[in-house]
């Protein structure tokens, strides 16, 4: 089975996934421990309007398959309200979340400043 997965990204993330043909998420920058995938398209609405568009003018929500097994690992932490559920995956079990991706990260959504 597989987990459907959001993520809210700003042009230069989309840009080196676009780099990887739509099929890996690039590793952390330094001073991010984590990797934070959400579980509904809602909240990942709401973090790109609310802070990838001031940042960079601009913002995307993505969505992706992962391999259950794999997602199970993490609980699933809520952060604010019920819709606000995300992973927290350690940046040193990032590569092995990108084995266990099914098919293409796509772009289902964009957002600009006005």
């Amino acid at each position: 089975m597989l987990q459907e997965c959001f993520r809210p990204v700003g042009p230069a993330e989309l840009e080196l996934v676009r780099q990887s043909g739509y099929r890996r998420w690039p590793p952390r920058l330094l001073g991010q421990p984590f990797f934070y995938p959400v579980t509904n398209e809602e909240y990942a609405r709401e973090i790109t309007i609310k802070w990838n568009v001031p940042a960079d003018r601009v913002g995307y929500v993505t969505r992706f398959w992962v391999n259950s097994v794999f997602m199970h690992r993490y609980p699933v932490q809520t952060v604010g309200a019920e819709r606000h559920s995300e992973w927290w995956i350690p940046a040193e079990d990032l590569e092995e979340l990108n084995q266990n991706l099914s098919g293409l990260i796509e772009v289902i959504a964009e957002f600009k400043a006005e």
